[in-house]
């Protein structure tokens, strides 16, 4: 799902490039050598969280700001 469009979770690719790893399994392997939280999707692959990850890196999330509410005075 999009959030800010941005996907909520790394893409396939982006974990690759970030774990150096192809398979799955070698993926979570390495996650868990990171301590970077993730879980298992139904299709047996590691999900993190995009925000996780750049926030991790001394990044900032890239996310929509709450709506303000102004009252006329």
């Amino acid at each position: 799902s999009l959030i800010g469009g941005n996907p909520m979770f790394l893409t396939e690719a982006e974990l690759q490039t970030l774990s150096g790893k192809i398979k799955p399994s070698a993926q979570v392997r390495w996650l868990k050598t990171e301590k970077i939280a993730h879980i298992i999707g139904g299709d047996g692959k590691p999900k993190v969280l995009r925000d996780l990850v750049v926030a991790r890196l001394g990044g900032s999330a890239q996310t929509r700001p709450e709506p303000q509410l102004r009252l006329a005075s």
